[in-house]
């Protein structure tokens, strides 16, 4: 590709796919370079360095992520809701492993303060959530629950985690249907103060 049709989207774009292709930890700027056909110091007028490109393909994963999210979601509620977020969620890590990689780096607080994707995700989840009710604590818990059995399990299937003779999607159904459960019958932390037995 020629330098001159160098924009700082395209450069950014392109780390998205090769982390996508090769895996978000290994996105350098002299990878990138190589697929562009120039050379580092290229790059480096559209990004400071490996970091500054890593936190772009974050901000951009997270923006399409969220896109994918909110178009699954509209309209819907309840366990429609649920099984629609679920989904969405399981789709963009098998397909996109590498921008799913970069949306679970630790941003600086300020960078994702100023990020309308992370603040979209927000927004979608709690009208996602809104049908069980819930309010906090009870809210951060459930969200904290979803988030770590959609990466939990997504992630171990895009690893090939999963063994056991039993279909991949017909246990992923099932346990989105316990999660459904779980949330219609949340055992409320205000009850008792959120102390356990």
């Amino acid at each position: 590709m020629a330098r001159a049709g160098l924009t700082t989207e395209r450069v950014v774009e392109a780390a998205a796919d090769l982390a996508d292709s090769i895996g978000f930890d290994r996105v350098t700027v002299s990878a990138l370079a190589r697929g562009f056909g120039v050379k580092d110091a290229s790059l480096y007028s559209h990004v400071k360095n490996v970091q500054d490109l890593r936190v772009r393909v974050a901000l951009l994963a997270a923006g399409e992520f969220a896109d994918r999210l909110g178009a699954a979601v509209a309209g819907r509620a309840g366990k429609d809701a649920l099984v629609a977020f679920a989904d969405a969620y399981r789709a963009f890590v098998l397909q996109r492993p590498g921008r799913y990689e970069a949306t679970q780096i630790r941003l600086d607080p300020a960078v994702a303060a100023e990020s309308a994707a992370y603040h979209r995700t927000i927004r979608i989840i709690y009208a996602m959530l809104r049908a069980y009710g819930l309010s906090e604590p009870d809210f951060t818990d459930a969200v904290r629950l979803l988030r770590s059995t959609f990466h939990g399990y997504s992630s171990l299937e895009a690893r090939g985690g999963f063994g056991a003779p039993r279909d991949v999607q017909r246990s992923w159904e099932q346990c989105v249907e316990a999660l459904h459960v779980v949330l219609r019958d949340w055992p409320s932390a205000t009850v008792d103060g959120g102390k356990g037995d």
